[in-house]
């Protein structure tokens, strides 16, 4: 049964100091669901049999079926916990008092003023205690595929759990998604997960097995250590701090080093805080004379018989109760169940094996207990991290009204909220907007200023002013309505979904500027044509298509000239679970044909022209551009995909990091027009014109041809990447009249091909980074399947104390179609892939040579974009003098 309602749920929402939000991430398949089944049990929600199996968070059919989570999902949970005051020995006396100073939560953890009183209607009056605490949850996915989801969840939480197997380890999307974290500036606490497996399955050692989760937490450190913040500080996991538990999720047990260290501390006497430290790290503690020790020469001295602290006190009394639970050793069990202090019922008792394990374990050490001691003591309430993170999230000045109501999570400020995604509804014909509540109180029926990802200050561009109908919370599968929500809360939205694509701010100030939009890990490389099988069907088609655009943070919809409509993901799987939806819901089951996918390409140049400069004329002959491309390096791309450069920074701040990192001459620098395609992408139009007249006439006019060629090349119609063209002389006719828009966009256009196809023009393939997991036995099929594939391995590792390795390779794109399959079949299914976008790489090869690959492949792409002939010559798009 539920253990509250949602009054309590709202009562609680007014007291931010005693608010969490958190995501739990994590690799595909490291149980991050069944460990969360383990807090919404403790809620009441699912019943503590079923948990661990429920995967409640996973709410989609198809999640059931594959087992993997595809959508983030937000559950508001309400809990008491009444932290233990640390235990402090009687006798105190000539001890320092900082020795004895009991350890406090968290500063923002509890409300200071006790309890939080709301009147519901004339009589009844709900009290919460100063021990509650609200939980605003978010499962995300842990598929590569989809990791927009994942990204959508931590802008909208303040801390993460992340979940490793203790088997597997640290893989690559645990880092792919720890450092999206860390950027978004979440604080994260660590769950080593599947340790049940390392007992049962792969029988471990108990100094093997610490040596591994040692192992584990020290990679968790390197990458959070990689990615540092002077303003976050410190944020590494240690487990004598309390920010690391250990445990099972599927079968529901797991603790933190203080579970035990309170336990030992009454037994020996000692403080908690110090106990803790013995239980864990080098600390031996020998028995003979009751003595720890930690000096290499003390140990060598007892030949192996004193024995770890964390093995000995922590791991031994696990693997004993196990090993008599499973081995049926009946009067050991009912022994030690006496000394734990666990009381089974009638029907628990006559459990055997693995079912009355996961019982006993239960009750022992139940998950949820271990999870609310770390994310109530170690991860911030709103009011604390708003403070830090509303640097990264407003972009407007960082003294103004609105920066100080989010920096203080100000409930009674101007409003500002931000929609992270769009959840459809459960008929799949509207969407509720989800998002967070960073400042004031959203009410049903108000007026707020929606600003799209497109709007800018001051402009009127993707704004619109309209009413909220409703005010929601989310609930895992359902929703419950409220009249209002306020700062540091997670909720939902209906009534503004035809207002907003996928993202966007809502605020009631005029003046208020839009927070910052969000940037994704992965990019949608893989692309699939879709029509439909009756051609009478295509309006359906088109708006069925809008709304999946709004239903996935990552997807993007676009129709070619030739009226093809093109469905772009980030992978297979995440292509595939598109069309799925696309069909079975926004279609209601109307049939569609599309196409083999195809892959996304890049074009770039790999020289300069500097002496010879293009030149084209405008239609009426009065005007002539001169310009010339060139490469731009690799680490100028980087600096504008993360954002370190960008179209909104200050033009001579801007030219500074270009001059001071990478070398730019300060005065080209600081004539940088614009950032294409789409005013953000990695290429630069710049001018280095000397004394010409009208030129800011028709700097608009050059921009927005700039724009359009970026967006597609003119060897075969994809995007640029990596190019800057520089404007090095202008001839314009006086009269205005004869240079306008009409007569300079076309002729910039043109311009641009010719002096990007005089530049050695080339094409640029993603690549995916690979990592494989497999036994050694096997390792020779892999070898053999990415070679096939034009496949390299540049890492390979063996995992400590298993016969694993971890095989890490670069996979071009064109070649994942069906690479999982294939490496099934000649690995016999042992070897277990996963693939994440990494970088783009330029073909070897020119695109004039026949029959090379970029050849080949411009040719491809040429045909089905409906684009005439082979790739032009530089003359077609090059004026004479």
């Amino acid at each position: 049964m539920v253990n509250f309602t949602i009054d309590q749920l709202r009562t609680m929402m007014d007291m931010p100091k005693n608010i969490r939000n958190m995501s739990v991430i994590a690799h595909v398949d490291h149980g991050k669901s069944t460990l969360t089944d383990s807090l919404v049990s403790k809620a009441g929600i699912i019943s503590s049999k079923t948990a661990g199996e429920a995967r409640f968070t996973d709410t989609r059919a198809d999640e059931q079926e594959r087992c993997i989570t595809i959508k983030s999902t937000g559950i508001s949970l309400y809990f008491e916990y009444d932290p233990e005051p640390e235990f402090v020995p009687a006798d105190t006396e000539g001890k320092d008092e900082d020795e004895v100073v009991v350890a406090p939560v968290d500063e923002a953890a509890v409300d200071t003023k006790g309890s939080g009183v709301r009147t519901i209607g004339e009589d009844e009056v709900i009290e919460i205690s100063s021990k509650s605490y609200l939980i605003n949850l978010i499962d995300s996915p842990g598929h590569v595929d989809f990791s927009s989801e994942v990204t959508a969840a931590l802008r909208v939480t303040d801390g993460a759990l992340v979940v490793v197997d203790s088997v597997s380890g640290v893989c690559v999307q645990t880092e792919t998604v720890l450092r999206q974290a860390l950027q978004e500036r979440i604080r994260p606490v660590l769950m080593c997960n599947k340790v049940d497996r390392a007992i049962l399955e792969l029988q471990m050692d108990p100094e093997d097995l610490y040596n591994t989760l040692r192992q584990n937490i020290e990679n968790v450190n390197v990458i959070i250590s990689t990615y540092p913040d002077e303003v976050l500080g410190d944020v590494q996991v240690y487990p004598e701090k309390g920010t690391v538990a250990f445990g099972s999720g599927l079968h529901q047990w797991a603790f933190t080093l203080s579970k035990f260290a309170r336990v030992y501390a009454q037994k020996f006497n000692v403080r908690e805080s110090k106990m803790t430290e013995r239980l864990w790290g080098d600390w031996f503690f020998d028995t003979k004379d009751n003595k720890w020790k930690k000096s290499a020469k003390q140990i060598r001295e007892s030949n192996g018989k004193i024995k770890r602290g964390f093995v000995q006190f922590v791991l031994e009394p696990i693997y004993q109760l196990v090993d008599a639970i499973i081995n049926e050793k009946a009067k050991k069990v009912t022994k030690m169940l006496q000394n734990l202090g666990v009381v089974l019922k009638s029907d628990e008792a006559d459990l055997r094996g693995k079912p009355l394990m996961k019982r006993v374990m239960q009750k022992w050490l139940p998950a949820a207990d271990a999870l609310l001691e770390m994310i109530v003591r170690h991860l911030p309430s709103p009011v604390t991290a708003q403070a830090y993170r509303v640097e990264r999230l407003y972009t407007g000045p960082q003294d103004d009204e609105i920066a100080t109501a989010i920096r203080k999570c100000d409930q009674n400020g101007p409003l500002v909220m931000y929609v992270s995604k769009m959840v459809p509804t459960p008929d799949n014909t509207r969407f509720f907007a989800f998002g967070r509540v960073f400042a004031g109180k959203i009410t049903t029926g108000r007026k707020v200023r929606i600003m799209g990802p497109n709007y800018e200050h001051g402009g009127k561009t993707d704004l619109h002013v309209k009413p909220v109908q409703r005010v929601m919370i989310m609930m895992g599968r359902t929703v419950e309505q409220v009249q209002d929500i306020p700062a540091g809360n997670t909720c939902c939205l209906s009534g503004v979904d035809q207002y907003l694509l996928k993202t966007g701010t809502l605020t009631d100030h005029d003046d208020a500027y839009p927070l910052a939009t969000m940037k994704f890990s992965v990019s949608p490389v893989v692309q699939v044509a879709v029509e439909p099988k009756n051609p009478a069907d295509l309006p359906k088609l088109v708006e069925a298509l809008k709304r999946l655009s709004k239903s996935d943070p990552m997807v993007q919809i676009t129709t070619t000239e030739a009226g093809e409509n093109i469905i772009a993901g980030a992978g297979e799987l995440h292509l595939e679970i598109c069309l799925k939806d696309l069909e079975e819901d926004f279609m209601k089951g109307t049939p569609i044909r599309k196409s083999d996918p195809v892959v996304s390409f890049r074009e770039s140049v790999a020289g300069t022209n500097k002496e010879n400069v293009a030149l084209s004329k405008s239609a009426n002959k009065h005007n002539r551009l001169f310009m010339f491309a060139e490469p731009l390096k690799d680490e100028v791309v980087a600096a504008i995909e993360s954002g370190e450069i960008g179209p909104r920074q200050e033009g001579k701040e801007r030219a500074r990091v270009l001059a001071d990192k990478f070398g730019w001459d300060v005065d080209e620098a600081r004539k940088i027009w614009a950032f294409g395609p789409e005013g953000t992408g990695p290429n630069f139009m710049a001018d280095v014109t000397r004394a010409v007249q009208y030129l800011n006439e028709i700097k608009e006019s050059i921009c927005a041809g700039f724009q359009w060629a970026s967006n597609e090349g003119p060897v075969c119609g994809e995007p640029m990447r990596g190019v800057v063209f520089k404007l090095t002389d202008v001839a314009l006719h006086a009269d205005s009249i004869h240079r306008g828009m009409g007569q300079i966009m076309p002729t910039a256009r043109r311009v641009i091909f010719a002096s990007l196809l005089m530049s050695e023009p080339c094409l640029m393939e993603p690549i995916f980074n690979c990592e494989i997991q497999v036994p050694s036995s096997a390792v020779s099929g892999c070898y053999s399947t990415l070679s096939t594939k034009r496949g390299h391995v540049y890492s390979e590792e063996q995992k400590q104390g298993t016969p694993m390795m971890i095989l890490k390779a670069y996979l071009p794109v064109t070649e994942s179609f069906g690479f999982a399959s294939l490496l099934r079949s000649n690995t016999g299914g042992q070897a277990f892939p996963q693939l994440i976008f990494d970088h783009w790489e330029r073909l070897g090869g020119s695109v004039y040579d026949a029959g090379t690959n970029p050849n080949v492949i411009a040719a491809k792409t040429r045909e089905r974009k409906g684009l005439a002939g082979a790739v032009p010559d530089y003359e077609r798009y090059y004026d004479r003098l």
